[in-house]
């Protein structure tokens, strides 16, 4: 069902994170960090701009290839696929389709080549999913825009380069009063306020963000003003598409492992797998996560075919982070005490994948726009 090149890329990407990944993803978690050389590689066989079109360095691939790379790189460590995931979708993203002649030439080219990480800093202590309440504001002084406020949960606020904040030009105006600007991350009142200790993804920062008189010439804005909201919504589709596919990939080398353990693991004098009860519940778990994939590449097809696809997208993230924990559990359950310790692996990943049901909207936003459609 995949053409040659979505094989070539699944390969590569595969390769990767079974060399690189996969093994130093317990050692990343407790340094708190994903090292330089792991941007270095994935950069280097071109998931850090796949979508991107060639005329700006990017890879070129199809939403397909771009989903199926995600899963890969998931199975070898989840926080990597975090960074990866927010880097080509939404911040290159939103780059090529909204950025000027001048983001484009000067950021956009380097991101896809993979020279540095971006930032999306749309997300308040207030504003998680209803993005109309923000309270960040830019207010514009002559040729300049002067931006005060704060964001909370934001991946990679202290690796990325450069962000993609959203703030409000307009207060009298719920929704078409937010705009979007380019904002490199070393610009003075950009400071990174606070870096969250979490349940999982440990590797991957995520932080609070705070901007105190941040100044930025006119041509900053990406889009027109007012264009914010439009825009931050804009990446729904890759983005959900994203998320539903790093999902599949974790719970897979969660099962996996599991799968591995009750074929070498002996109790009552036969393997773990020759128990019908383990039997059963590994093939559950097996056929659910095949529905899982199946909901994502349908997704990314239609994203490919330029057909409308949010729902699919929501479908697909909705039943593939609820899916994967439960695999997860699974997992866990396979391997029985040993499941609960740092030993092996699928402790971590239970924790990993807890987020996918979160960010990029919640599994109950998912239902809400779901949701409306049945009502159309």
């Amino acid at each position: 069902m995949l053409t040659e090149e979505q094989r070539l890329v699944d390969d590569a990407a595969r390769r990767y994170s079974r060399e690189v990944l996969a093994p130093g993803a317990a050692a990343r978690e407790k340094a708190l960090a994903i090292e330089p050389a792991v941007f270095e590689g994935l950069a280097s066989i071109g998931l850090l701009g796949m979508t991107v079109s060639p005329d700006w360095d990017g890879a070129g691939a199809d939403y397909v290839s771009y989903a199926l790379a995600l899963m890969a790189v998931a199975e070898g460590d989840g926080a990597v696929s975090t960074v990866m995931s927010v880097h080509n979708a939404p911040f290159c993203a939103i780059l090529e389709r909204y950025g000027s002649d001048a983001h484009k030439a000067e950021v956009l080219r380097p991101a896809a080549r993979g020279e540095f990480i971006g930032a999306f800093a749309l997300t308040e202590s207030q504003a998680g999913s209803d993005a109309s309440a923000l309270r960040t504001r830019a207010v514009r002084h002559g040729d300049r825009y002067v931006i005060n406020g704060a964001k909370q949960f934001i991946t990679s606020g202290k690796i990325g380069r450069y962000t993609i904040v959203f703030a409000v030009t307009d207060p009298a105006n719920t929704k078409r009063g937010i705009s979007a600007f380019l904002v490199p991350t070393d610009s003075t009142g950009y400071s990174v306020s606070k870096i969250e200790h979490k349940l999982g993804q440990k590797a991957s920062d995520t932080c609070s963000l705070q901007f105190d008189d941040l100044e930025l010439p006119l041509a900053a804005m990406i889009g027109g003003e007012g264009e914010g909201y439009k825009i931050a919504l804009s990446s729904l589709e890759s983005g959900r598409i994203g998320i539903a596919s790093q999902s599949v990939g974790m719970a897979q080398a969660a099962l996996d492992a599991a799968i591995r353990y009750a074929g070498e693991r002996t109790s009552f004098g036969k393997r773990l797998m020759d128990h019908q009860a383990v039997n059963f519940r590994l093939v559950d778990a097996k056929t659910k996560l095949e529905a899982a994939r199946q909901l994502v590449l349908s997704a990314a097809r239609m994203k490919d075919a330029g057909v409308p696809c949010l729902e699919q997208a929501c479908m697909a993230k909705l039943f593939a982070s609820e899916t994967a924990e439960a695999v997860c559990s699974v997992a866990i359950q396979t391997f029985g005490g040993y499941g609960y310790v740092e030993d092996f692996p699928v402790e971590r990943i239970y924790r990993d994948v807890r987020v996918c049901q979160i960010y990029e909207g919640t599994s109950d936003i998912q239902k809400i726009i779901i949701g409306r459609s049945l009502a159309a």
